[in-house]
């Protein structure tokens, strides 16, 4: 039974005359929520339709015990069953890259494009144990501000982008302390199951992107027949960034998105 995910629909595209274009589909990664998101939703909502997901255990969605990619994938297709969406174009980050494969692989009918951006399909080995780590700390200390919340996962984290990223997730509770949103305890019990490849098996033949960044190692050159094994049909986009390329380099990001959407489209 899939959950109800929260949704962001930005309905029919502001600009005349586009609504003949696919609606397009964004799937967060790991630790991320349609917020991260919002920036890019304002420009491509000026020519398609665009919905953005909160998978589970995440931003606005609920609680509950499993992060299988087939589930997050059946949770993913019911809300486009909910928004009488037919096809559209799905566009997925990280984690939420691979659920955008397996919804490709398990329904090629309802993906007109798959974009990939800085994942490969592949279980990874290294983890996000320092990340755990910082967000118990916090949650351990129970800070009532940002910077209180800054300082502890400092202790930890020392890259600031990844500090302001995880912190994308707080909230306020009744008592003013700042407390994390997703569900932390789900999404570290059931981590290995992240770390594994796609579910489905078998190809994606129609038109695939991989955007990756050049100082990230999720995406390797040694990565890419694996990647090609899912996607024959992709092309791979560079980009001078790292893991959370649609954050560091918005532009070229969108540019490479808009590029290839225009492509097939023609």
């Amino acid at each position: 039974m899939p959950l109800e995910l929260h949704a962001v629909d930005s309905g029919a595209p502001t600009s005349d005359g586009e609504s003949t274009r696919l609606p397009l589909l964004i799937v967060h990664g790991l630790m991320g929520s349609v917020d991260n998101w919002r920036s890019h939703i304002k420009q491509w909502q000026v020519e398609r339709r665009v919905v953005a997901v909160d998978l589970r255990n995440h931003g606005r969605s609920p609680h509950v015990s499993g992060m299988h990619y087939d589930d997050m994938a059946h949770d993913v297709l019911a809300v486009l069953d909910r928004l009488e969406i037919g096809r559209c174009h799905v566009l997925g980050h990280s984690m939420g890259g691979k659920v955008a494969m397996t919804l490709a692989r398990r329904h090629p009918e309802r993906v007109a494009s798959l974009m990939v951006a800085d994942i490969a399909p592949v279980t990874y080995q290294h983890g996000h144990d320092t990340v755990f780590a910082a967000m118990r700390h916090v949650e351990n200390h129970a800070p009532t501000d940002r910077r209180g919340v800054d300082r502890l996962m400092a202790d930890f984290i020392t890259e600031k982008a990844t500090r302001l990223f995880l912190a994308t997730n707080l909230v306020r509770d009744d008592e003013g302390v700042m407390r994390w949103r997703i569900g932390l305890d789900e999404i570290e019990t059931d981590y290995d199951n992240i770390r594994i490849g796609p579910g489905g098996d078998g190809h994606y033949l129609g038109p695939s992107l991989l955007l990756r960044g050049v100082q990230s190692d999720y995406a390797s050159d040694e990565m890419l027949p694996q990647v090609r094994e899912v996607m024959p049909h992709v092309q791979v986009v560079t980009l001078d960034a790292g893991h959370w390329l649609h954050a560091e380099q918005p532009e070229a990001f969108q540019a490479a998105v808009n590029d290839f959407l225009a492509a097939i489209e023609a």
